[in-house]
């Protein structure tokens, strides 16, 4: 069997991390994107102190699930007024590094409507400037910060869009679990569920390869183990670093295989019911899992090296796992009805993240 696996991002990860971005800036101009927490918390005047006369401007007013409506004046103000910077530091959770990733691609008009038409597929969109991009999570769960997919919203049209080009890498990824330690626990909840569902995503995924599995079964074993201690010591700096990691190989998993059909569903859900996406594409990973199981003895197989049980008690145990935490595994708990979720489930199995999914029906006869 042969494999491919790419990844060109570079990472710094540790306690204290975030100095080392002069380093990597290496002379360059930076604009900031960020939170509008972060000077509340301090967290921005750290960064103006790190950054110093490499920092060309902050926007930092940047909103959970990035909509076009919010990001069209945005884009084309910072490419009018900012073309010239060389590098974008986004720093925050998956929200903030895909508003950044949004801004680092444009066209010679630096049109956000031409972007916005590639994406929903009217017209190619080819980009033909481009910014660097340093990546430097506050939360634990999203793996944006090392891969090139950014999800961009609009609202109005009910729709969600995938943004990935190969100019959408990170260049680097500055992993400093200190920044995390402010981290709320809801947010740390539900980072961390979205860690563990990328992970097991990248496993139940018809594009898994033995370089996937090897970062995905670390960071599903590392998750189930550290996840309900830090909900407990939300202070403890080593067990927020810990987490940080199973989320870095989570990024690092499914960075080539993609998501796959919890994330299709958790679209949906977060469209439909405003659900947090943390909690979107993990709620329903028992009742994933229990569709997985069987498809493939190879699957079958690293599910149990990861999980580190028997697979016929899996789905339980791990709805007794998510549940212990304070998250419902049903789609009813949610206020979706069984019409609605066999019409969610079926849309999602025709979806592009639905399609990776070993247990696909629709995708198998439609072969």
């Amino acid at each position: 069997m042969s494999a491919n696996y790419h990844n060109p991002v570079q990472s710094v990860y540790g306690a204290g991390a975030l100095s080392s971005l002069p380093k990597l800036l290496d002379g360059r101009r930076a604009a900031l994107v960020t939170f509008p927490e972060a000077r509340a918390i301090g967290l921005l005047g750290r960064l103006e102190s790190v950054l110093q006369g490499a920092l060309a401007c902050t926007i930092d007013q940047t909103r959970p699930n990035p909509d076009v409506a919010e990001l069209a004046s945005l884009y084309e103000w910072f490419w009018r007024e900012h073309a010239d910077v060389e590098v974008l530091i986004a720093v925050g959770g998956g929200s903030a590094i895909d508003t950044a990733k949004a801004l680092m691609v444009a066209n010679d008009a630096a049109s956000f409507a031409d972007l916005v038409a590639g994406l929903a597929g009217e017209r190619p969109f080819v980009p033909t400037r481009s910014k660097m991009l340093i990546a430097v999570p506050t939360t634990a769960g999203t793996g944006s910060e090392v891969t090139p997919w950014a999800t961009v919203w609009d609202r109005e049209r009910q729709k969600k869009y995938s943004l990935h080009l190969p100019e959408t890498w990170p260049r680097y990824a500055v992993v400093d679990p200190e920044l995390m330690l402010s981290l709320p626990a809801a947010v740390t909840l539900q980072s961390g569920l979205d860690a563990l569902s990328h992970a097991l995503e990248a496993i139940w995924n018809v594009n898994a390869n033995p370089l996937s599995d090897t970062f995905a079964v670390s960071a599903v074993r590392d998750t189930l183990e550290v996840l309900p201690q830090l909900m407990a010591q939300l202070d403890n700096v080593e067990l927020r670093g810990r987490m940080a990691l199973a989320a870095l190989k989570a990024g690092m998993a499914f960075s080539n295989t993609k998501t796959a059909l919890a994330h299709s569903i958790s679209y949906e859900m977060t469209l439909r019911y405003g659900l947090p996406h943390g909690i979107a594409c993990s709620f329903l990973l028992p009742m994933v899992l229990e569709r997985a199981i069987g498809r493939r003895a190879d699957r079958d197989a690293v599910l149990r090296e990861a999980l580190g049980m028997p697979l016929a008690e899996a789905p339980q145990q791990l709805a007794a796992f998510i549940e212990s935490l304070g998250v419902k595994t049903r789609f009813a708990d949610y206020g979706v009805g069984d019409d609605e979720a066999r019409e969610m489930l079926l849309h999602a199995q025709g979806g592009a993240r639905g399609k990776n999914f070993i247990g696909n029906d629709l995708a198998e006869n439609q072969a």
